[in-house]
């Protein structure tokens, strides 16, 4: 069970939504369920600077018209890959000498290299390489490749260190790799939202402002998308076109298009997104779903070996888990599902033999980015978010690292910050549920980080029937006070729930479809018993 934070409590549900999201005046409250074209959103309304936007745009379409060769240097992810792909396409299209380049996870790591640099140096010979999607932190590799007479321009997400590159830099926080990246795409041509709003979902930034506009539009664009590279994809999946929503590409898209960047190399994901062949699309997809399959195991296996030498340590506030055996490919996913499990900021290392990479995934409240960074004299580089982040370490340093990391921790979470909380919007009577509150809440969609499906929160309801279902029974089908009900991995209530037992219930209301008749189902988050 988790704590509950009732935010509201009212007979004006919309109303108590829309305050619950900080929406009251009448612009914010149109803005929000009108999102505007993401076309027409300027610099400042996404906190780009731009006059700094302008210089990257003059560079650019000068390398164009001098035939320069361009190289977009991209990242591994699937926020990397999108952005790569976007910024290729549209320089391509526009006539631009330009080639698509993604570091090899182990080979390379992450961002600019050295080895990187030479590598497209020996290939291209380029007099301009764009980032998307890093670059923000490559300060001394940056001045590496100006000193070989290549210019840099970086387009980045990520929070700024105290010392920035010295060249130009398109950056906000506002977005992420792939929305920086089609911004400024869309001020030389015409970039897809739909592989904009793949890397806005993909990388969990929030679904307000200028992020929902991109998201909603791109859904529309994925759902008639006619990019054969796309199709393939989702044809592989197994969805359907026209009906996908946030939820299918974040756990269904994009794991595929993560998988490459992290068992083999990431740059077959965008050769997908962007071929026009629909043979080569096809093989491309079907490479990719089974590479995803095996990710999918491989991440398996190592929560299994992380969960074990965690319940092998002391307990403390911050788990940090080191293995020789660990893939640097899931360790992020890894330490996502620790943090689901455990509820503790989660750091979880690869260790290797001179160098070891580290993935850390965070809590509410707790910025990780910002702890690690407070460690710098003993890493090699770091970089992320509040709620995620990854750094380079040399194996000798380890122990001490986990000492310091630890001590941050245990002085600056409280129980409260450890406590998993679950967020109610309103706490309504059952018979309030219905299939017009259910079109109304759709006006709030898309859903996602930043922008939940509307929690709900009913009292002294009954449990009519339960039987487990799925895999190993880890799920529960119900009928609650004659509603159907759908409970995703709480199989382990089943033995507490009793008919002649009132409990109280937080859910989401579904649309369920069938055979082509819809009712309304309700989707369990927890039960209060």
């Amino acid at each position: 069970m988790k704590k509950w934070h009732v935010l509201s409590q009212g007979t004006d549900i919309i109303k108590l939504l829309l305050q619950s999201r900080g929406l009251t005046t009448k612009k914010e409250i149109k803005d929000f369920l009108h999102s505007p074209h993401p076309l027409t959103l300027m610099p400042k309304d996404v906190g780009i600077d731009k006059n700094l936007l302008q210089k990257a745009i003059t560079r650019i379409k000068g390398a164009i018209k001098n035939k320069e060769s361009i190289v977009v240097y991209a990242d591994y992810d699937a926020d990397g890959i999108t952005a790569g792909a976007i910024m290729w396409e549209t320089l391509y299209g526009l006539g631009a000498r330009v080639m698509p380049y993604i570091p090899h996870r182990v080979e390379e790591g992450y961002g600019l290299s050295t080895k990187g640099i030479e590598s497209v140096r020996q290939q291209f010979d380029p007099s301009l390489i764009i980032t998307v999607d890093h670059g923000i932190t490559a300060k001394e590799k940056i001045a590496y490749a100006k000193k070989l007479g290549i210019d840099v321009i970086v387009t980045d997400h990520h929070v700024k260190p105290k010392s920035l590159p010295n060249c130009t830099i398109v950056h906000t926080t506002q977005l992420c790799g792939a929305g920086v990246s089609w911004f400024l795409a869309s001020e030389l041509g015409k970039p897809d939202v739909s592989l904009a709003a793949i890397g806005t979902i993909a990388d969990m930034v929030p679904l307000v402002g200028p992020n929902r506009s991109i998201v909603k539009f791109g859904l529309e664009a994925i759902n008639t998308t006619k990019r054969v590279g796309l199709e393939a994809l989702i044809n592989d999946a197994g969805l359907t076109k026209g009906l996908l929503k946030t939820y299918d590409v974040s756990h269904v898209l994009a794991p595929r298009l993560n998988a490459m960047g992290r068992i083999e190399h990431a740059l077959d994901a965008l050769r997908l997104l962007c071929t026009k062949n629909t043979d080569k699309a096809n093989l491309l997809a079907q490479k990719l779903g089974l590479t995803n399959k095996e990710r999918q195991q491989l991440t398996e296996d190592t929560v299994i070996l992380a969960r074990d030498l965690h319940k092998s340590q002391t307990k403390k506030k911050l788990i940090f888990i080191a293995h020789e055996s660990f893939n640097q490919g899931v360790i992020g996913l890894v330490a996502g599902k620790l943090v689901e499990e455990f509820y503790r900021p989660t750091i979880v290392v690869a260790i290797g033999d001179g160098y070891s990479k580290a993935s850390a995934r965070s809590v509410s409240g707790f910025n990780i980015v910002e702890t690690i960074r407070k460690c710098s004299d003993i890493l090699v580089d770091v970089g992320g978010h509040p709620m995620a982040a990854g750094f380079t370490v040399e194996t000798k340093h380890i122990e001490a690292l986990k000492k310091r990391l630890e001590k941050i921790a245990e002085s600056e979470l409280d129980e409260e910050k450890l406590t998993k909380m679950l967020k109610i919007d309103v706490e309504i009577p059952l018979s309030t549920v219905s299939i017009y509150l259910w079109e109304k809440i759709q006006e709030f969609a898309p859903f996602g980080f930043g922008n939940p499906e509307p929690v709900f929160a009913t009292r002294n309801v009954h449990i009519e029937d339960a039987r487990l279902v799925g895999k190993d029974g880890k799920h529960l089908k119900l009928r609650i006070d004659s509603f159907p009900a759908i409970a995703f991995n709480l199989g382990s209530f089943y033995g507490r729930l009793k008919p002649d037992k009132a409990v109280d219930i937080a859910y989401t209301i579904d649309l369920d479809t069938w055979n082509g008749n819809n009712r309304l189902q309700l989707k369990i988050k927890d039960i209060h018993y």
